[in-house]
């Protein structure tokens, strides 16, 4: 959603030069993963983190325009809901201390931003779905006043033909139709970008799909929704359900989700911005005057800017990325299954599990996904969205275990010998590899934290459930603030 838009809607004139456009770029990218060079000298990685915005009650406040207008830093974005902001990272590597380099700024970043939020009464709160956020909150008037949300919406809703239903079963169930995608503003999530070369990209985000179970059941933070107690990670099967293109009837002949786990292991990046052109139709048929076979045969670096942005309407939860930077083209795989929090430091040890573990795996002598099956994969991801840090998930030579035991056993030791290829320093390894270790230990996650503290709350204080959830995510800020693991927050 990163583009801005300026045009409202599209002729099917519009629709026919843009779909030409992007095959057009489809076959330069393909000329370009034979004979070009890209960068891939090091290995640099990135964040992107999605925040939200309550007032002194705890509820949404609806003032990321005027909060960025007051930091006037282009690192700080709109996202969907007027309730969200995003900050880009700079980008760095990970070698030495990149990671204390990346607490440093995002603390930094993050204090500044709040300081300038409390001038407009409000507060920044890393968490995957806000608590305290009802269906009346995720209405058409609170989308952010970007116009590409709009006409992405209006996209949206006239390709599926009728309102969107979501029916999410958990602990309890949430049924609940809507007109707009704005519920899937409720979804904050963090996203780790790390450069690969186009050789080793397949290798790379296989890996990334393997794990992305693993990681979610660790990272749960998104147990509540409109007031219900639903999937430990609501934030998956909510963003499934809040974008799908696909009424009933394409549902049940197989039409392939925007939302998409993918349904195969690839041996290309092509394979999937491939399959982004042959299985999804544009969004957006924005065309660009670029014409990329005239770039690329004068010498120059083609943006392809219909394919980048059409694989950006394509949500896959590991995304490949094409984009040039000084000149130069690199590939990245966008990891987008986390939430965002609790903390920056938990943040920050989630980064370095998956950077680690997805190294050692996809350099492994027998990769991972010679052993795992794709649609085993998928399923853990699903279970690990339902279930969280409690998941009992299915991984090769060991069946089904629980996922603590798994990462304490297996794939914790990978994390610290693929952290140990990126040069990162030991002590700021071991920091926050003990973070997920502890997490492990305790079996508590953020998911946990948020349901035990509600509970307590219900049960000690007999505080309704609205009440409760008010109060827990007051004490979710306070801790935050304090930037210590979730795992040794109190409970109660």
């Amino acid at each position: 959603m990163g583009k801005d838009v300026s045009q409202a809607t599209f002729s099917r004139e519009d629709r026919a030069r843009y779909r030409q456009k992007v095959r057009r770029c489809l076959d330069v990218f393909a000329l370009m993963l034979h004979d070009f060079r890209f960068d891939a000298d090091r290995p640099t990685t990135g964040l992107e983190i999605e925040l939200n915005l309550i007032d002194g009650e705890a509820q949404p406040a609806m003032r990321n325009a005027e909060v960025l207008a007051d930091l006037a830093d282009p690192s700080f974005q709109t996202e969907l809901g007027q309730f969200n902001l995003e900050i880009n990272v700079r980008p760095r590597l990970i070698a030495g201390h990149g990671f204390d380099e990346y607490e440093r700024d995002v603390s930094a970043s993050l204090a500044h931003a709040n300081e300038r939020a409390h001038k407009h009464d409000a507060q920044l709160v890393l968490i995957g779905i806000l608590p305290t956020l009802t269906q009346a909150h995720t209405v058409l008037d609170n989308i952010s006043a970007n116009p590409r949300y709009r006409v992405l919406n209006e996209q949206i809703i006239t390709a599926r033909g009728e309102d969107m239903f979501l029916d999410i079963r958990g602990p309890e169930r949430l049924q609940a139709y809507t007109d707009s995608i704005v519920p899937e503003a409720a979804c904050t999530s963090v996203q780790f970008h790390l450069q690969v070369a186009p050789e080793d990209f397949a290798c790379y985000w296989n890996a990334s799909q393997a794990i992305a179970g693993i990681q979610v059941a660790l990272g749960a933070n998104s147990p509540y929704l409109f007031g219900r107690q639903l999937w430990s990670e609501t934030r998956i099967v909510l963003f499934e359900q809040a974008t799908d293109t696909r009424p009933d009837e394409l549902k049940a002949q197989g039409v392939r989700p925007r939302v998409w786990f993918g349904e195969r292991w690839i041996t290309s990046i092509f394979d999937l911005f491939e399959e982004n052109v042959r299985y999804f139709p544009p969004l957006l048929a924005i065309t660009e005057d670029e014409d990329p076979v005239e770039v690329l045969h004068n010498g120059g670096v083609p943006h392809l800017g219909e394919l980048r942005l059409h694989n950006g309407t394509v949500y896959r939860w590991n995304r490949p990325v094409y984009d040039v930077m000084n000149g130069r083209p690199h590939l990245r795989v966008e990891n987008r299954v986390l939430p965002s929090g609790p903390t920056v430091v938990d943040l920050l040890a989630n980064a370095a599990f998956y950077f680690g573990l997805v190294r050692e795996l996809a350099e492994a002598d027998r990769p991972i996904w010679t052993q795992l099956t794709f649609s085993a994969a998928e399923q853990n991801f699903h279970t690990a969205a339902r279930d969280g840090i409690a998941s009992s998930l299915w991984w090769p030579r060991f069946g089904e275990m629980r996922v603590t035991d798994l990462v304490l056993e297996k794939l914790l030791p990978k994390a610290y010998d693929g952290l140990d290829r990126f040069g990162v320093d030991p002590s700021t390894r071991d920091r926050l590899l003990g973070v997920i270790e502890a997490r492990c230990v305790e079996r508590r996650n953020g998911a946990v934290w948020q349901t035990e503290t509600v509970r307590a709350l219900e049960r000690d204080r007999n505080l309704d459930r609205i009440a409760a959830l008010r109060e827990m995510l007051r004490r979710y800020s306070v801790n935050q603030a304090d930037n210590e693991p979730v795992h040794t927050w109190p409970i109660g």
